[in-house]
């Protein structure tokens, strides 16, 4: 809940980062009310929006629908944020459904999974990514329009990521489960990390065995704080 149109100027010098590195895919997923302003502006980059109601449309006051999101030009949304799961107590049926929704209209949807630090200290990581991804992850459709963005909630702001050896053992069990999940075609899902990343770690991230990008927050907000991810993400993709 962060942007109004004055902050829509800080798209020009994360568009001129997108146009220099092609085969990175950038996506900002500004409020919904930014949506069709940003996609207006843009060229080399992707804009998505941060949740959607899974109904086509009926009585949901204040609610939004993914043909909404997609008449406003989106091409992505991400569903089963912690903050949605942990504010709005989401379910994973209800991520499942919005999911389901969003692929099902040809938009990409970025399903979000984590732990908290208390079931992490509890060694139930790889419990909660099970769970989650079972519950999550609808059982047919386009699967070259899902993505997956492993989010543990205790590094988001923190400062604080997983050591290498804890990302590669819970990317690696992302990948397994999926491909026990949708079969093949998990192996050409992308799976995200986010939580804390910046310019100077973003390297070392990306290096990781099944990591293919990052989910950034609060330094997505500003072009001085995006576009040095974005270039670090891109070679390290090289």
């Amino acid at each position: 809940m962060n942007g109004d149109k004055a902050m829509l100027a800080e798209l020009a010098g994360i568009e001129a980062a997108a146009a220099q590195v092609p085969a990175c895919d950038v996506l900002i997923c500004p409020p919904f009310t930014l949506i069709d302003a940003a996609r207006a502006r843009v060229q080399h980059m992707h804009i998505g929006a941060q949740d959607v109601h899974p109904a086509s449309h009926g009585a949901y006051t204040g609610d939004i629908s993914v043909a909404m999101l997609k008449e406003a030009g989106a091409q992505a949304v991400i569903v089963g944020h912690s903050e949605r799961r942990d504010a709005h107590h989401e379910t994973d049926a209800q991520v499942r459904a919005k999911a389901e929704s969003v692929m099902g209209a040809g938009l990409r949807a970025v399903v979000c999974i984590g732990e908290s630090l208390e079931l992490r200290d509890a060694g139930a990581a790889l419990t909660v990514v099970e769970r989650q991804l079972g519950g999550s992850v609808p059982e047919d459709g386009d699967f070259s329009l899902l993505a997956i963005a492993y989010e543990p909630i205790w590094a988001i702001g923190s400062g604080r990521i997983p050591t290498a050896e804890e990302l590669i053992e819970v990317h690696g069990y992302i990948r397994s489960r999926l491909g026990i999940l949708i079969g093949a075609a998990a192996q050409a899902v992308p799976i995200l990390y986010g939580g804390s990343v910046n310019a100077e770690n973003v390297a070392s991230i990306m290096a990781t065995p099944d990591i293919d990008g990052v989910l950034v927050g609060g330094a997505s907000l500003s072009a001085a704080k995006f576009v040095p991810i974005i270039q670090a993400a891109a070679l390290a993709s090289r």
